[in-house]
């Protein structure tokens, strides 16, 4: 199964033919550097290593500075392993050509981490009345989260901090 690194720039969106508007990512895919094989023999396993994105080389160890001038490339800020690529050697680039129009693809990707969130930013929340005529603290607060009296708890699933 090959497979190429990129990162997302963007979104945007496409008309289909009857009408109706698609989302679109918009992704930079490669170029791609083969910076590694991996053998049968000498790792346990076949696999190719591949580089994207440059990264400052006084950002760089030694030791990876040595690693990305075996392949003759500046050092790459990302570097995956994907197996079942055949006839690649070192220092060879891969780019979209390996794949063809029409071709369905999956996607794998990192969501950017955002730690403890209050209810604003986490669940879109509209914040508690006006900013002023007295108002304290209490401008991006929850609110209620159950009832009075009855069922004496807090439901299942109540969208919080």
């Amino acid at each position: 199964m090959p497979g190429i690194i990129g990162r997302k720039i963007g979104m945007t969106s496409t008309y289909s033919a009857e009408g109706k508007i698609i989302p679109c990512t918009v992704i930079e895919a490669g170029p791609c550097v083969v910076t590694q094989v991996k053998t049968h023999d000498r790792d346990g396993y076949e696999a190719i290593q591949m580089g994207f994105g440059d990264r400052k080389e006084k950002n760089t160890s030694n030791a990876m500075k040595g690693h990305f001038n075996k392949a003759k490339t500046s050092p790459k800020a990302k570097l995956f392993e994907f197996r079942n690529f055949q006839n690649l050697n070192i220092g060879d680039i891969v780019n979209v050509g390996i794949f063809e129009e029409g071709e369905y693809v999956s996607v794998i990707g990192k969501s950017k981490g955002k730690g403890f969130q209050g209810v604003v930013k986490r669940h879109n929340f509209g914040g508690v009345g006006q900013n002023t005529h007295g108002q304290h603290n209490r401008n991006r607060a929850p609110g209620s989260i159950g009832a009075g009296s009855t069922p004496s708890r807090v439901f299942k699933g109540m969208r919080m901090a």
